[in-house]
């Protein structure tokens, strides 16, 4: 079958609008425009749609999408597998956190008493799903499996102060890099300020802290457009000046 922006639209669930948009940018093109100017859409147009339409609901920006599914490499039964397996991941999570709603509610009217850890076990695992999804493969791969493993687990295991407090600091690092980056100095008191801020946030989640290895995070933030794209939301240019500060706090900076 073969159908129209506005056919393939509706039953894909998007606007026109943004068919139109994937179609500038490159990620979905049509299979051709016909006598009256339309585009059209064939079968594989309609099934690399669902792919996109699948990464984005993972949370994949559109760049990187886009050089996903462009790729000579690409394997669609492949990547639906990887789909599934992160839809079943993501499932589990909320599972974890419907679990907590339903005893904190219990809780609530007398039922069952639920200790501060309990609270909190649903927050935390979805901390630590989100992060194996968005960067786990490459952080593997990068820092080993035993790494990961125990940086997880430190986040599994940390107490209601700690929880509340590692997300108080990664406010924290990005309100005081934003304002650092204004002074343009990354070795100025606030810049320093922020990359230590930083350091304290990564000693939540790694077993030891070596000055090698912030400055070596700090460069991945530049090298790795998702967690440039993280820094750069509000201000372009951010990663890039943290990894500054950061190597002029570690001593890196002309290693």
């Amino acid at each position: 079958m073969e159908y129209t922006v506005q056919k393939l639209g509706l039953i894909a669930g998007i606007s026109t609008r943004t068919l139109r948009y994937y179609d500038e940018i490159g990620i979905l093109k049509p299979a051709r425009i016909n006598s009256s100017g339309y585009r059209i859409y064939g079968q594989d147009e309609v099934d690399k749609l669902q792919q996109i339409l699948f990464y984005r609901e993972l949370g994949v920006s559109l760049e990187n999408i886009k050089n996903i599914v462009t790729a000579p490499s690409f394997d669609r039964a492949k990547a639906l597998r990887e789909h599934r397996q992160k839809l079943l991941e993501k499932r589990d999570q909320l599972d974890l956190l419907i679990s907590n709603v339903d005893k904190t509610i219990s809780l609530t009217e007398g039922r069952i008493t639920m200790s501060n850890k309990e609270k909190f076990e649903g927050f935390k695992q979805k901390l630590v799903d989100d992060n194996e999804m968005k960067y786990g493969k490459e952080a593997r791969e990068k820092y080993g499996n035993d790494a990961v493993n125990n940086a997880n687990q430190k986040v599994k295991g940390m107490s209601q102060e700690q929880y509340e407090k590692v997300t108080k600091l990664e406010t924290e690092v990005l309100e005081t890099l934003h304002a650092a980056f204004k002074t343009g100095d990354p070795a100025g008191e606030l810049a320093q300020k922020g990359a230590d801020l930083h350091r304290q946030w990564l000693s939540f989640y790694w077993d030891s802290y070596t000055n090698e290895a912030h400055a070596g995070v700090a460069q991945l933030y530049v090298d790795d457009e998702r967690f440039t794209s993280y820094y750069d939301a509000k201000q372009p240019g951010t990663a890039k000046f943290l990894r500054d500060a950061v190597l002029v706090y570690t001593g890196m900076k002309n290693c």
